[in-house]
């Protein structure tokens, strides 16, 4: 992202862009149980797995599934994105197609993918779908940033659907956060050269805005999501997937970072996307808040 883009803007999206080394519920629960998930501590491909995707790198939030038996992972639907880090608007920013093709990476670093794991195919984005669809609704626009990536079958063996270090999720938070709650994330953004020790984090959340109508959750974490952490996901004090990464906000409130509310994003591709059955997997590892 250019300095000067980001100095104009209140908020910006968290995908990065790397250089080539040579330029310097109880359904959810079946799903669980019917799909033989890799174990947690083997499996290469889970919440928290760095994705590139034409070259930018964002961090995978929630396993996802269908009556169909497939296998989602997903990112941020800004990381398909085909403009400039400040465009934030989902309903009016130019977006990569479906089927785009998106790797799955571990030790990506600002001169390295590192080495890639699994491979996966855009199926929905919710950037797509809202032009297609002519949204209009200025929140959803704003917030709706979701992408599911359809892995690829000989890779669905190196899934688990936990999210690291903490467990879970145990399902979908449905009310959003109020003042102080405590928020869990893991972010795996390549700025940070592969260094896993500093991926989990805490945060607290500043208490939802009613003007943004349930859609997004501004909070503080220590350390801030950064650029390559797009998508991250976070879960609530009970375990519970709250939202995904979104944007760093600078003004007014620095450092802060906003996540879209899951179960709003995820209402929405269900009933856009086409894909009978979708729903979010739970881990199968507990929640644990050890820190």
């Amino acid at each position: 992202m250019m300095v000067g883009a980001v100095a104009a803007a209140s908020t910006v999206a968290l995908a990065v862009t790397v250089m080539p080394a040579q330029a310097a519920t109880s359904a959810a629960n079946s799903a669980a149980t019917a799909q033989a998930w890799a174990p947690a501590e083997t499996a290469v491909i889970h919440p928290g797995v760095q994705t590139y995707t034409s070259g930018g790198q964002c961090t995978a939030n929630f396993v996802f599934t269908d009556d169909a038996g497939n296998v989602y992972l997903g990112q941020a639907a800004h990381c398909s994105g085909t403009g400039e880090a400040t465009d934030t608007n989902g309903c009016d920013a130019g977006t990569l197609p479906l089927g785009t093709k998106v790797t799955f990476n571990e030790g990506g670093s600002l001169i390295s993918e590192g080495t890639q794991v699994g491979t996966g195919t855009i199926a929905y984005s919710s950037w797509n779908t809202m032009h297609a669809v002519g949204e209009t609704n200025a929140n959803t626009c704003a917030y709706n940033d979701l992408a599911l990536v359809k892995v690829s079958a000989p890779d669905v063996a190196k899934v688990n659907p936990s999210v690291p270090f903490w467990g879970g999720p145990v399902g979908i938070n449905t009310t959003g956060t109020a003042t102080g709650d405590k928020v869990y994330s893991y972010g795996n953004s390549s700025l940070r050269g592969g260094i896993t020790l500093l991926s989990p984090k805490t945060g607290i959340s500043l208490g939802d805005d009613a003007a943004d109508g349930g859609w997004s959750h501004p909070l503080y974490t220590l350390t801030p999501g950064v650029p390559g952490d797009s998508g991250s996901a976070f879960l609530d004090a009970q375990g519970k997937a709250v939202g995904t990464l979104s944007t760093l906000g600078l003004a007014p409130l620095p450092l802060s970072n906003n996540i879209g509310d899951l179960s709003r994003e995820l209402s929405y591709a269900q009933q856009h996307s086409g894909i009978p059955g979708l729903r979010l997997v739970p881990g199968t590892e507990p929640f644990e808040p050890v820190l």
